[in-house]
């Protein structure tokens, strides 16, 4: 599947890897390949960002909602409400944690272990973006993965990614709204 990844999309998945070993994490996740992707400048997921008024200078206030989900140990905010609906209060649980085990305990990073951390594998949710950027891709005849698909995929799946997305106007519809305008395909 690799093969198929332009340059852009290889180097996103190059930074979310990168994001993911110097957070110390073991596994990446679907927040580090949109962080690598809000980095990305002058591609065409970085254009369609932009083009939903979340150009490169203001994307800050994506990666700090992002962080707060990963404080949540990924919890979305729906995940939250419903298990509050069961009278469990995320936020009290995190805050007890943190008390304990210092800020970011629950965000799954190990920092400082002493161990020297190899290279970090692609979880169960990453792996189903890289999959369904290439569904996306094949659904609109396009030749090639880029990291506008990887950005589709990531707005397609449930999770904080596509929450914290929807929250600052990018969703898979308008998204696929400035990629596809006309229902034309990309030849890649």
């Amino acid at each position: 599947m690799f093969e198929r990844f332009t340059k852009d999309a290889r180097e996103v998945v190059r930074g979310a890897v990168a994001l993911c070993q110097d957070a110390g994490g073991g596994t990446v996740g679907p927040e580090h390949l949109l962080l690598a992707l809000l980095d990305r400048e002058a591609s065409r997921g970085s254009f369609a960002l932009a083009a939903l008024g979340l150009p490169a200078e203001g994307r800050e206030p994506v990666r700090a909602a992002l962080d707060e989900a990963r404080r949540r140990a990924g919890l979305s905010r729906a995940d939250a409400d419903a298990l509050a609906d069961l009278g469990i209060d995320v936020s009290e649980i995190v805050s007890r944690v943190e008390e304990v085990h210092g800020a970011g305990a629950m965000s799954g990073d190990r920092r400082d272990t002493g161990r020297r951390i190899r290279r970090p594998g692609f979880g169960r949710e990453a792996k189903g973006v890289l999959e369904e950027s290439l569904r996306i891709a094949l659904a609109h005849r396009d030749r090639h993965i880029g990291d506008e698909h990887l950005l589709l995929a990531l707005t397609a799946r449930p999770g904080p990614p596509a929450e914290v997305l929807a929250d600052h106007g990018v969703t898979h519809t308008s998204l696929t709204r400035v990629l596809y305008a006309g229902g034309e395909a990309r030849a890649g």
